[in-house]
């Protein structure tokens, strides 16, 4: 199924984990601090069982997480004040789990499939850029946050950046 997905959607590996594909880039700019941006950007993002989208963070923009398909996602946020959030990405909102979860601007992100594969859109507002796209190292992540330390650990991304 997974593969099928990937083909059909035709989805790339993605630098966190997991594939994706750009599928919409507002041809409006906005002025940054970071310089001009489109005013928005969605992806397709794809995690199958025992992949995980690594700890990161968008510099200067939200993120908007919609889910799709598939078995529900926990994502993971850090907020700069050490607070840490879990919620569930999913359809089943009996059962607790969110349609859309908001990441705001800065905030340590991190997300896992709680099944066989989870497929989400995300949106980014103002657009995604790789230059605003950060993939801190654990060490940096564990000085700054202590108490989340094995969570950080877990999800953050191998080698150098």
């Amino acid at each position: 199924m997974v593969e099928e997905l990937v083909r059909r959607l035709d989805l790339k590996p993605h630098p966190e984990g997991g594939y994706y594909r750009e599928t919409y880039r507002a041809a409006f700019q906005v002025q940054t601090l970071r310089g001009r941006r489109s005013a928005g950007t969605a992806i397709y993002y794809l995690l199958q069982r025992g992949e995980f989208s690594a700890w990161h963070r968008v510099v200067g923009a939200d993120e908007l997480w919609l889910f799709h398909d598939g078995e529900p996602m926990a994502l993971h946020l850090v907020h700069e004040d050490g607070r840490l959030e879990s919620p569930v990405l999913g359809r089943d909102v009996t059962q607790g789990h969110q349609p859309q979860v908001l990441v705001p601007a800065g905030v340590l992100q991190a997300a896992e499939p709680l099944g066989a594969y989870t497929l989400v859109g995300c949106t980014v507002s103002p657009g995604f850029e790789f230059a605003d796209f950060e993939l801190p190292e654990a060490e940096a992540m564990v000085a700054r946050h202590p108490a989340h330390e094995a969570l950080l650990r877990r999800f953050a991304k191998a080698g150098p950046r």
